[in-house]
């Protein structure tokens, strides 16, 4: 059952983005997802797999 990600959640990754942030932004949600670093606000795409298998935690629900 794939996870209930929405946009505006902030979700906690298992690896660490280049700048060194792990906690990001959902922008877009879908088959792929945009997020954005809450570190560099850099945006990043990733599939739904991929996201999944990431996603250490979700830190804040956008409800």
């Amino acid at each position: 059952m794939p996870l209930k990600i929405n946009v505006g959640d902030i979700v906690e990754l298992k690896k660490k983005h280049p700048c060194g942030g792990n906690t990001f932004i959902v922008r877009r949600a879908g088959m792929d997802f945009r997020l954005e670093c809450t570190t560099c606000n850099t945006q990043v795409w990733l599939p739904r797999p991929k996201l999944e298998k990431r996603v250490k935690k979700i830190i804040e629900n956008s409800d």
